[in-house]
C-alpha cells in the first residue's frame, strides 16, 4: 500500500514539477514575445510583460529546485544546498524588486515626470544580476551532499578533501 501511495505522490510531484515548468516557459516567452506575437498592449515593455517574467521566472525556479530534490528524495539538506535555497530566494526577491521598481516608486522613471512605467538599463542589469544570484543559488544545491557522505565543500576545511591526521 505505501508503494502505491509513493508512486501517486511522486507521480503528483513529477506533474506539478512539468506544469510549473511549462508554464514557467511559456510566460517568460509571451512576455519577451509579445511585439512579435502582436499581444503588446502598450508601447515597449510594460508592466504586464514584466510581471509575467517575473512569474514565469519564479516557476521556472521552483520547478527546478523540484528536479534537484527529486534526483535526491531520501537524503537530508546539508548547509550548502540551504545557502543556495536562500540564494536563490533572495535572487527571486531582488528581481520582483528591479523589475517592479517604478511601480513601487523606487525606480529612475517614477510618475510625475513619466506618464507610465518604463523599463530602463538600471533594471535591466538588476534583472540580469538577480539571474545570476539565482543561477549560482541553483548550482550550489545540485552541488551539495547529494548521495554522498560529506559535503561536496569538504576540501575548504581540510585543504585538499583528505581527512587530516594528527
Amino acid at each position: 500500500m505505501s508503494g502505491e501511495k509513493n508512486s501517486k505522490s511522486a507521480k503528483l510531484r513529477r506533474n506539478v514539477n512539468w506544469g510549473l515548468f511549462g508554464i514557467g516557459v511559456i510566460l517568460i516567452v509571451l512576455s519577451l514575445g509579445a511585439e512579435f506575437f502582436g499581444l503588446d498592449l502598450t508601447p515597449g515593455f510594460g508592466m504586464v510583460q514584466m510581471f509575467q517574467l517575473l512569474v514565469g521566472l519564479t516557476a521556472l525556479t521552483l520547478s527546478l529546485f523540484m528536479y534537484i530534490k527529486s534526483l535526491r528524495h531520501d537524503t537530508p539538506r546539508s548547509l550548502q544546498a540551504d545557502i543556495g535555497v536562500r540564494l536563490a530566494a533572495t535572487g527571486l526577491v531582488f528581481s520582483y524588486v528591479s523589475g517592479l521598481s517604478d511601480l513601487i516608486s523606487i525606480g529612475t522613471h517614477v510618475e510625475p515626470q513619466f506618464e507610465r512605467p518604463f523599463v530602463g538599463p538600471l533594471q535591466l542589469g538588476g534583472l540580469g544580476l538577480a539571474v545570476f544570484v539565482i543561477i549560482v543559488g541553483l548550482a550550489l544545491y545540485y552541488t551539495s551532499r547529494g548521495t554522498r557522505p560529506k559535503s561536496s565543500m569538504e576540501f575548504i576545511v581540510n585543504g585538499n578533501g583528505k581527512a587530516k591526521q594528527s
